[in-house]
């Protein structure tokens, strides 16, 4: 029977564990100036103590395709070539410590453009700041009332942003990195246009399912023609915006049902993998929590489609972990909060559990 602690296969990589670690946003980067998106010693410290700790695969934080892809100003980014110098250290620690390097690409479109969730609390500047910038999206609806109103993306702009994940991608592999994650959850650009909630267009882009996944699809086979073969390529989906879910909420938005079908379509496209998240696409969503409540939506895309997945969501204990591998609920569990909490988690779960995970070699070599 699997275990958390069995190798995972993915084309050539292999993965030494089921204990991953989800893309988890620092919002420290370098606002300015050349530095503008590298990583800094502090994503370095970050990263590196979850490779340490026995952690599988690591992803890292959103990083933007391009400058109006960010979220904030201090984000991390993959659009020039000091950004790439900047993650090879990264890379290399990570893989030196038998850990999987990933990198999540994004592009935050109509989420673009806030400041740190911390000082200023997630403020958005107006238009006339010096930092700010005009955000993008499918339609002209703001995130939330406060907002920037996003410029609807005309057809040429599509195109172009395809083309600037394939770079994103193309400057992944110069960095180092193993797995390449496509952000489409969460209420970022490729969630946008997936959801009818967000997605207004009446064109080729717009309206039906088929019309509304095409950018989804354009940007996985851009990444892929780019990608090597023998490398995964993994898509990160909101399973559900929350709406279909809540009686009282007739507002239309991307389901669960429209998950398992593109899953369908994922695959035969070349994603290896769905990550699979829920929401953030509706700030008002009820969202219905609690201890691996996420898992259901990850179990039901296995079971449906034969697609790998990876699970999320208030996965905290080591026997929870183990028992959504075990009984085939999915393939692999992403943590993200209990591993800040922990980095050392999966070492304290192979304590409790008798798994083996592989210790740094200076650990074992110490003397009282």
């Amino acid at each position: 029977m699997t275990t958390l602690f069995t190798p995972y296969p993915l084309r050539s990589l292999t993965i030494p564990n089921r204990i991953w670690m989800s893309a988890m946003c620092q919002y420290s980067a370098a606002p300015e100036g050349e530095q503008t998106g590298v990583p800094t010693d502090w994503h370095f410290a970050h990263l590196s103590a979850r490779a340490a700790g026995g952690t599988g695969l690591i992803l890292t934080e959103g990083t933007a395709v391009s400058p109006e892809g960010r979220i904030t100003r201090f984000d991390l980014g993959i659009w020039n070539r000091t950004q790439v110098d900047g993650f090879r250290r990264i890379t290399a620690f990570l893989k030196s410590q038998g850990t999987a390097a990933g990198i999540q690409l994004t592009h935050a479109g109509r989420k673009a453009c806030t400041e740190r969730p911390w000082g200023d609390g997630g403020r958005r500047p107006a238009p006339d700041e010096p930092h700010a910038w005009t955000p993008v999206g499918p339609s002209a609806v703001p995130y939330t009332e406060s907002s920037l109103i996003p410029e609807e993306l005309t057809r040429r702009r599509i195109g172009e942003i395809v083309r600037e994940f394939a770079a994103a991608a193309e400057r992944a592999l110069e960095a180092g990195f193993d797995v390449v994650e496509i952000q489409g959850a969460h209420g970022y650009l490729i969630h946008q246009f997936l959801s009818p909630y967000s997605n207004h267009r009446t064109d080729d882009y717009g309206g039906s399912f088929e019309c509304r996944t095409r950018f989804a699809l354009e940007v996985v086979d851009a990444v892929r023609r780019v990608w090597p073969e023998d490398l995964p390529v993994f898509f990160r989906i909101s399973a559900t915006d929350w709406l279909a879910e809540n009686p009282e909420d007739d507002r239309e938005g991307w389901t669960l049902d429209d998950t398992v079908r593109f899953a369908k379509e994922l695959t035969a496209h070349g994603v290896d993998l769905m990550d699979v998240s829920t929401g953030a696409n509706v700030p008002d969503a009820k969202i219905i929590g609690g201890p691996g409540y996420q898992v259901p939506f990850a179990e039901r895309v296995r079971t449906e489609t034969g697609m790998p997945v990876a699970a999320v969501g208030l996965i905290t204990e080591p026997a929870q972990a183990q028992e959504i591998i075990t009984s085939g609920k999915a393939d692999a569990v992403l943590l993200a909060r209990e591993l800040l909490r922990d980095p050392y988690w999966a070492r304290r779960a192979a304590a409790e559990l008798g798994g083996t995970i592989q210790w740094p070699v200076q650990y074992n070599r110490v003397r009282p």
